[in-house]
């Protein structure tokens, strides 16, 4: 049986893996761990190597609306769920 109102969902539901992702953080001495607490990271899940990849080199880039001499202060590593990724 589907889900009638899936928009109202928190998250969505899962239809494929997504065992490929992108782990977000800060640096040490970075002001806004004072606001997110030192621990803090984000991961953002992907069905395929080239999925994450892609959306890796689009977060890591320079905006093109960022001011001479800005630097982004992000932290990106890839990560990967290795029984998902494996079929295990």
């Amino acid at each position: 049986m589907g889900i009638n109102q899936a928009h109202n969902l928190r998250a969505p539901p899962l239809e494929k893996l997504h065992p490929y992702g992108v782990r977000v953080s800060l640096p040490r001495g970075d002001p806004f761990r004072k606001l997110l607490g030192p621990e803090w990271s984000r991961i953002h899940w992907y069905a395929t190597r080239e999925e994450r990849d892609a959306a890796l080199d689009e977060m890591s880039r320079r905006h093109e609306y960022s001011r001479t001499g800005d630097r982004p202060s992000l932290i990106f590593e890839k990560v990967e769920k290795l029984a998902e990724s494996h079929g295990l």
